[in-house]
């Protein structure tokens, strides 16, 4: 293969995935159907990008040319008709993620809620340490200002996507469970199909690896090989919090917090305790996902003191946080408004 062509490039996904071929040394570009940030970053970065269902567009050497999509796209789409008519080696985009995690360490992050702040703080641990990873992130890291990270280190840090089972493409060395809520329905139908799924993911974590639990996470651990292990905002876990201080500035709190991140010392030796971490962004919600990645990077072999230094150092997900509370406005003022209590919130 020369050309690797995109059929939905500009999700955050197959954008990543974009960048790594082109990388890679690869022919890039694709299709999408609206102009954003991210498909104005990859005409920047070389990728042709157009917006209109050209089929004509698509490479015409066949056999040198592999098509990645995302479900996303309606099968009536004609460039996706055209590929699969025609003979090309169609995947989706979560086969050409596995295919590109096969011979690295993954590192795989799933769950409802959660796993795209929890990988990119995983992904900047180890990159912040030094040790470096490859990453495919489920947003853009403000620290790096990309949703791709690249090094020489064969260790494969991915937000394991549930949507349309894509996590099943993956057989990661350590795993990571934050969630189990009801989500994705129109693809599993019922809860318990979803959290079958998640079943079946963990259960193919690596007999030698670990496989780390939120507390309270319903999934099935009758197939899991792995050592399994869990973890907690604060309730005794293998890795839990304690010790929770606000941090305050002239007499203000900042919404950032200092705290003891607590870790099995039967498994990594030392004290058990690692004293005055502080996370780069604030909230409670971001201190329970760091004990997810913390637990993830120690078990991979970072350090005590890499480890506070990147917590610390963490920038958080762009924009993602302004996005969260425009949505929960939005919600109040639908209420309110339905209610006719008060005025609607002027922004």
């Amino acid at each position: 293969m020369k050309n690797v062509y995109f059929i939905g490039i500009g999700g955050i996904g197959m954008s990543a995935i974009a960048r790594y071929y082109k990388h890679a040394g690869f022919n890039v570009s694709g299709y999408d159907k609206t102009p954003s940030d991210l498909t104005k970053a990859l005409e920047s970065e070389g990728i042709a990008v157009h917006y209109e269902d050209r089929p004509d567009l698509v490479p015409t050497e066949k056999d040198e040319t592999l098509i990645i999509y995302t479900p996303a796209i309606p099968a009536d789409l004609q460039e996706l008709v055209k590929v699969n008519l025609e003979g090309y080696e169609v995947v989706k985009r979560s086969r050409a993620l596995g295919h590109i995690a096969k011979g690295q360490k993954c590192l795989a992050i799933s769950g409802s809620h959660g796993k795209t702040t929890t990988s990119t703080l995983l992904a900047h641990i180890y990159t912040d340490s030094g040790v470096g990873c490859n990453a495919f992130l489920g947003g853009i890291s403000k620290n790096y200002n990309t949703n791709l990270l690249l090094s020489g280190n064969p260790v494969l840090v991915a937000e394991a996507d549930e949507f349309d089972r894509s996590f099943l493409q993956l057989f990661p060395n350590i795993s990571v469970v934050t969630a189990t809520d009801p989500d994705h329905l129109d693809i599993y139908g019922t809860v318990e199909n979803m959290r079958e799924a998640y079943a079946q993911f963990a259960s193919q974590t690596d007999k030698d690896g670990y496989v780390i639990i939120k507390n309270g996470v319903i999934i099935d651990k009758s197939d899991i090989k792995a050592h399994i292990l869990s973890y907690s905002y604060t309730d005794k876990a293998d890795f839990y919090a304690s010790d929770i201080k606000a941090i305050t500035n002239d007499g203000k709190e900042t919404g950032h917090f200092d705290f003891t991140l607590n870790y099995p010392s039967e498994i990594l030796g030392g004290s058990g305790k690692i004293e005055h971490c502080t996370l780069g962004v604030p909230g409670w919600v971001n201190i329970e996902n760091a004990v997810a990645a913390s637990a993830v990077a120690l078990l991979g072999g970072i350090t005590s003191e890499q480890l506070k230094h990147a917590l610390a150092d963490f920038a958080g997900v762009k924009r993602r946080s302004t996005k969260k509370i425009i949505s929960a406005l939005r919600i109040v003022e639908s209420r309110c408004a339905m209610i006719k209590l008060v005025r609607p919130f002027k922004r």
